[in-house]
């Protein structure tokens, strides 16, 4: 069943859906396009629809309009008679008038996504062929208004189901959430209020969780994280450490259960009738809904069978390994604890770059031996192999891309030239603007952006005036004492004293304030 008649919506085959409310769970600054800053008065978090203004802003800044076909269907792309050395694409498309029309490409840049195609396991539950409620998957969900009073069951405990979970708890008259195992909770805000991602994925940071015990940073992270609200007595707490999964970001969730509107259950054993019957014993009666928030399937209908059908792996590191030439590239198939947008970019400027032949790939064993090598490192966090080799690390991808093109920020020669933008780069976070300082497509606004992106960041929270208190820069806070620190972490580590910079990181965990507060940690 679904949930057409909530004003009448539905989900259109074989494409995205998102519900109203919903807004992004990265920060603008580290999602925007790298040579295109967001608008400064822009929320840090903003809803969809300003996302989707945001887009259109870009589209008409470059002028790309002209060179879209809008209202277009793929149908089907296929290697032409000769693809061994032509490397060209046949590609069938339908047009707003269901008219087909056939198509020669040297290249094709596959952005689709693999958010289409949901997984709806009701073969998993007993009884659900006569529960006598709504059975529907989160991709037909946009708005809580046809739960309004209901008693409901949310399953799955991803973003989504956290973001459907609290808004259906707004408005039914009670909501379950079921969970297979539970999730690290965090919020998007950090220390001071300011977005949590932009103080936690840094290249300084990246450098502590290569030096520091990785139990020690669990710990750390963990307790921090328990601080705010005790995850085992909210019936949060998973099975994993902080850093072997990515966290489940929402603001409200914690919220809801305090006041009783959500209850944390475990994981469903059979429907019965109009009941739900857990899997310790439990059973609520009068259901009336079941939102299933249970992911998506990596289903490309369009493409040829031997890609589509084959090990995901195939599709997993932008081009597929088996192909006789790379002249096809897949975009954002990867799950990183990050935002995704800057790697998609990235992926896109690679992918340009091999296309035009200016960039060479490995060969393919090498490609297929990097893609089991990290698969096999994944495998302990991601017991499922078709997950595991989805996982990437948000900067280490970015600067193997980076150095790919000939784009990685050359750190060592902004450490000499420009110390502060050097500190910039390395003690803050890491958006996408450092990679159009140097390299194919560098960007001439990209110092500037980084040296006032935290002025874009306070930018919307400045909607009142208020008196002017008197501010004194403290020494420790000068800009270049932060660059001589720097500068004497990357003499120790040249000096080969990493073994008693290790044994002093607990002391240097002690005297951050901020990395200790709120902690969310990239791989």
């Amino acid at each position: 069943s679904s949930n057409e008649d909530a004003k009448g919506e539905s989900p259109e085959p074989d494409r995205s859906s998102i519900y109203r409310s919903l807004v992004v769970n990265t920060s603008k600054e580290m999602m925007c396009f790298s040579d295109f800053p967001m608008p400064d008065d822009y929320p840090n978090y903003m809803h969809n629809s300003q996302l989707l203004q945001y887009f259109r802003l870009y589209a008409a800044h470059f002028h790309l309009l002209q060179h879209i076909r809008f209202q277009t269907t793929v149908r089907s792309v296929t290697q032409r008679p000769d693809f061994s050395v032509s490397g060209q694409w046949d590609v069938v498309t339908m047009n707003k008038n269901n008219e087909e029309e056939i198509h020669i490409f040297d290249a094709v840049l596959m952005c689709s996504g693999h958010y289409t195609h949901p997984v709806l396991p009701l073969s998993d539950f007993l009884g659900h062929e006569t529960f006598l409620g709504r059975l529907l998957h989160s991709r037909e969900y946009r708005d809580a208004d046809s739960f309004r009073g209901e008693r409901v069951v949310v399953v799955g405990f991803g973003n989504s189901g956290g973001d459907v979970a609290v808004e259906i708890s707004r408005s039914a008259e009670k909501t379950f959430l079921s969970v297979r195992d539970g999730f690290w909770v965090m919020s998007r805000m950090a220390h001071r209020g300011l977005p949590v991602d932009m103080t936690l994925i840094s290249r300084f940071n990246i450098l502590l969780l290569q030096l520091l015990p990785k139990t020690l940073i669990n710990w750390a992270a963990e307790r921090a994280l328990n601080q705010k609200y005790d995850h085992e007595l909210y019936g949060l707490k998973p099975r994993h450490r902080l850093l072997d999964k990515r966290p489940l970001v929402n603001d409200d969730l914690p919220g809801r259960i305090l006041q009783g509107a959500l209850v944390i259950k475990p994981n469903i054993r059979a429907f019965k009738d109009s009941g739900v019957t857990f899997e310790d014993g439990t059973v609520e009666d009068n259901i009336d809904s079941v939102v299933f928030c249970t992911g998506y399937k990596g289903i490309f209908p369009f493409l040829p069978s031997a890609l589509s059908e084959g090990p995901h792996s195939e599709l997993t590191r932008v081009f597929p390994p088996s192909l006789q030439q790379p002249t096809l590239a897949v975009m954002g198939f990867f799950q990183v604890r990050g935002p995704i947008m800057p790697i998609v970019e990235m992926q896109v400027r690679w992918a340009v770059k091999v296309f035009s032949g200016l960039t060479r790939l490995p060969s393919t064993q090498k490609m297929l031996e990097v893609i089991e090598t990290e698969r096999r490192l994944n495998l302990p966090s991601f017991p499922n192999p078709q997950q595991a080799v989805l996982q990437v690390d948000f900067i280490q991808y970015l600067d193997f891309m980076a150095e790919e093109i000939g784009v990685k920020p050359h750190l060592w020669r902004l450490l000499l030239t420009d110390p502060v933008l050097w500190a910039k780069i390395f003690f803050g976070p890491c958006t996408p603007y450092q990679y159009r300082l140097t390299g194919p497509g560098q960007w001439a606004g990209a110092r500037q952006a980084i040296l006032t992106q935290w002025e874009r960041v306070a930018k919307p929270f400045r909607s009142r005036a208020l008196p002017e208190p008197e501010v004194r820069r403290s020494f420790p806070c000068s800009p270049w004492l932060t660059a001589c620190a720097g500068t004497m972490v990357m003499a120790l580590l040249l000096s080969h004293k990493i073994v008693p910079l290790v044994q002093r990181a607990t002391q240097m965990l002690s005297r951050s304030k901020s990395f200790l507060g709120d902690l969310w940690f990239t791989d």
